[in-house]
């Protein structure tokens, strides 16, 4: 897991999911459109686009939006609430 850092610039990826996502793109064909780590926080998740609906790849749960996958919680920590437990 990478260090969650509040107010740090915008990253596009996780740096612990770099290379992890480069073996992905490199070793498959999954569309793959968001990920992040959870920071030790949250489940850690890949979202990919399979037969045009967007599914978390560990979870394997439906994720009902083209974008805008994550949600923010009162801490900073990005989460989508399809994949966290209940």
């Amino acid at each position: 897991m990478c260090k969650f850092v509040n107010n740090a610039k915008h990253s596009r990826i996780d740096k612990c999911m770099k290379n992890l996502i480069k073996n992905l793109n490199l070793y498959t064909n999954l569309n793959i459109k968001a990920c992040c780590c959870g920071h030790n926080k949250y489940p850690m998740s890949i979202i990919i686009n399979f037969d045009e609906e967007m599914i978390d790849l560990f979870s394997g749960k439906i994720i009902p939006r083209t974008r805008n996958f994550y949600i923010k919680d009162k801490k900073g920590y990005y989460f989508i609430p399809e994949v966290v437990k209940k």
